[in-house]
């Protein structure tokens, strides 16, 4: 049997040559991007091929890409994924933390109605007091009309509210008793004087006619106040000046209730 040896020509070699040269380029084809960077595994999504087409990521490949997008868009979005549910709780949260703050603000609005309850507090200890020295600026004036008559003003100059109960307790230099109350000029209600407001009574020095007893000068005058009972009198006593010459007194003196308007005092 004889055996023979096919001759490789020329031809048959750059054939061969050419195959090789082809194969390496398919081998570049498939190891590159593209763009001449060389791929170092697969990447999620499409992949492209040796021949150049799009081939659909594997369902392992599509869920992984799937949670991580999602997961990247509920970050971003803080509102579509649970996560974005999450965050969307935790701004609810911060609302409710804003809430709380004016939860806080309506305790701090207690505080303020605390505070404002202090100053109710404050306004209970500050209701209505008895008009008395300490709280009240008294002026004595001699009237020309009626004739031995004086007025006096008692002036509220405290920040809350006084009553000016019953009639001034008025002596005049060093009397030891203090002249009667005309009782017809008693009020309807007690006199109620708000900061800055005034009271008045007047005061019948002598008889216009000059028939009084024992009548004198005297240059001083002292006012006390009566207190709700009537009993005696209350708080600090006023000394309002009088006129140099001091005024004239006789045993008719007498005073009226205290009075709202000044009218109502010097008409008696």
């Amino acid at each position: 049997m004889s055996s023979f040896r096919t001759a490789r020509t020329p031809r048959a070699r750059l054939v061969g040559a050419a195959a090789t040269v082809v194969l390496a380029a398919l081998s570049l084809t498939a190891c590159n991007d593209g763009t001449g960077v060389k791929s170092e595994g697969r990447a999620t999504g499409t992949a492209p091929t040796a021949n150049g087409t799009a081939t659909a990521p594997s369902q392992d490949e599509s869920a992984a890409g799937t949670t991580q997008g999602s997961g990247t868009d509920t970050s971003a979005s803080g509102g579509n994924g649970p996560a974005g549910k999450t965050s969307s709780s935790k701004a609810s949260g911060g609302t409710s933390g804003t809430s709380g703050a004016g939860g806080a603000g309506k305790s701090g609005g207690s505080g303020e109605t605390a505070a404002s309850g202090g100053s109710s507090g404050a306004g209970a200890s500050g209701k209505p007091v008895t008009c008395e020295g300490s709280v009240t600026r008294t002026t004595a004036a001699p009237l020309t009309r009626p004739v031995n008559h004086m007025l006096l003003t008692v002036t509220n100059t405290g920040s809350r509210t006084c009553f000016l109960y019953g009639y001034p307790a008025v002596r005049f230099g060093e009397a030891q008793a203090v002249p009667p109350v005309i009782e017809d000029s008693q009020p309807q209600a007690v006199v109620t004087l708000e900061p800055g407001q005034s009271g008045y009574a007047s005061v019948n020095l002598a008889t216009a006619d000059g028939s009084g007893t024992n009548g004198h000068t005297v240059k001083s005058l002292t006012v006390h106040f009566q207190g709700r009972s009537g009993n005696g009198s209350v708080g600090t006593e006023a000394h309002p000046s009088l006129p140099a010459q001091g005024v004239y007194v006789d045993d008719s003196l007498k005073v009226t209730y205290w009075q709202q308007s000044m009218d109502d005092a010097v008409s008696w």
